[in-house]
């Protein structure tokens, strides 16, 4: 009997373990897909985040990569050109601001953003 009660309290923890991990899985961030935006110069172009943390666009015909994360509600697009991208809630629509230098200043430039897929 004992084995018996190895076996089920064994049992019961296995299963007890797999709803956690079930549960604890994360849904993919809103963010993840790609958002309509315009350029410096008012140029539109999409930026495609992804769920494993990649970005990519494709502005002017100039192919562009990064890496982004969620930072508390704001999409930060860190761009290997040096340039930072945030997409934030504005009320009921986003707003992307992209950051030439220090992505804590002032933002470079402001657009609306849409996702679109």
């Amino acid at each position: 009997m004992n084995k018996f009660k190895k076996a089920a309290t064994f049992g019961l923890a296995a299963v007890i373990a797999l709803a956690m991990v079930a549960c604890s899985e994360e849904t993919p961030s809103p963010f993840v897909g790609t958002w309509k935006v315009q350029d410096t110069s008012g140029q539109p172009f999409e930026i495609t985040l992804m769920e494993d943390g990649s970005a990519k666009a494709d502005r002017s015909g100039e192919p562009m990569e990064g890496n982004w994360s969620d930072d508390k509600g704001t999409a930060v697009i860190k761009w290997k050109t040096g340039w930072t991208t945030k997409i934030t809630k504005d009320g009921d629509s986003y707003k992307k601001m992209a950051y030439e230098k220090d992505p804590s200043g002032p933002p470079t430039d402001t657009s609306s953003a849409e996702k679109v897929k």
